[in-house]
């Protein structure tokens, strides 16, 4: 006797309504049916399963185990169901879209607004990745697209250069530097400073300016992300050096930009999968990114 669908789903039904009975109902059968493959899974599996306690079934601790694994499997149904539902939208389904966490904040939120403006029933999953997990993502062709720093391509996919504009200094408001139209090293000399995480590679460029600039900074915060340094900016504990989406995205009353003496640039470039097929959306959705990128470039300072 081998284990069959029909095992595992008379057992979920169980473990579900918590009686026999009412299992039956739900899977419109008898209840000496559902007892008999109770017992047959019990048999094939090894395990047991269910005490008998006053007439009713008590799952044993191997139950409530072996029930995780199912719920898992179920998972993998639903899923599957949810992708058939997009098949019926699209020719591939949902245009699935790697990006720095940064662009997940700036840049693309306005592209995929022009998008909807086109295109109201297309369907995106929009995934925020770190790199290098996301270059490999997209070589191991996981991804329709991706948005990336990079200057080259990973390996199994092409490249397209998007935007290049230099990082900027978010202030608070109010702050003594507010009036200067560009700032140099010099100017942060004493500074509270929020930096990005030590191995970030802006990080490391902006720490190198300073250090041939001989300007010390009071280093009290770092945070992963350009939109944290922002957060923490508005609030008044020190000054930052972020890219320049993320800061025009922020800037308002309380978190003011102002452009550096140095050129620090950010890049952004379109990655696409080498051997994925190509999704309707994806050519659409490039459009929108072009014609957004050149016109937050244009309201850069």
């Amino acid at each position: 006797m081998k284990l069959t669908h029909r095992h595992i789903e008379v057992f979920r039904a169980v473990m579900q309504t918590g009686q026999v009975t009412l299992a039956a109902e739900r899977l419109h059968t008898s209840q000496p049916t559902v007892s008999r493959e109770l017992a047959r899974l019990e048999q094939v599996t090894g395990l047991h399963l269910f005490d008998r306690v006053r007439g009713r079934l008590q799952p044993t601790a191997r139950a409530l185990a072996f029930l995780e694994e199912v719920e898992l499997s179920y998972v993998g149904l639903e899923r599957i169901a949810a992708t058939a539902v997009g098949l019926r939208s699209w020719a591939q389904g949902r245009l699935q879209v790697a990006c720095l966490p940064a662009l997940a904040h700036a840049l693309l939120p306005q592209a995929l607004q022009r998008l909807a403006a086109q295109l109201p029933d297309a369907a995106v999953g929009l995934t925020p990745l770190d790199s290098p997990q996301l270059e490999a993502a997209l070589s191991e062709q996981r991804f329709d697209l991706g948005l990336s720093e990079r200057l080259d391509a990973p390996p199994a996919s092409s490249l397209e250069h998007l935007l290049v504009a230099d990082e900027v200094a978010v202030l608070p408001a109010g702050h003594r530097l507010a009036g200067r139209a560009r700032l140099s090293a010099g100017d942060f000399e004493g500074e509270a400073f929020i930096s990005l995480a030590p191995g970030d590679p802006y990080r490391q460029q902006v720490d190198d300016w300073f250090a041939q600039a001989g300007v010390s900074r009071l280093l009290r915060l770092e945070t992963a992300s350009a939109v944290s340094v922002c957060a923490l900016v508005e609030q008044g504990l020190g000054v930052g050096v972020v890219n320049p989406l993320t800061a025009l995205a922020m800037q308002g009353p309380r978190l003011l930009v102002r452009p550096l003496a140095v050129s620090i640039p950010f890049r952004v470039s379109l990655m696409r999968p080498a051997w994925r097929a190509e999704h309707p959306l994806r050519a659409p959705l490039e459009t929108a990114l072009r014609q957004t990128a050149r016109m937050l470039q244009q309201g850069l300072p």
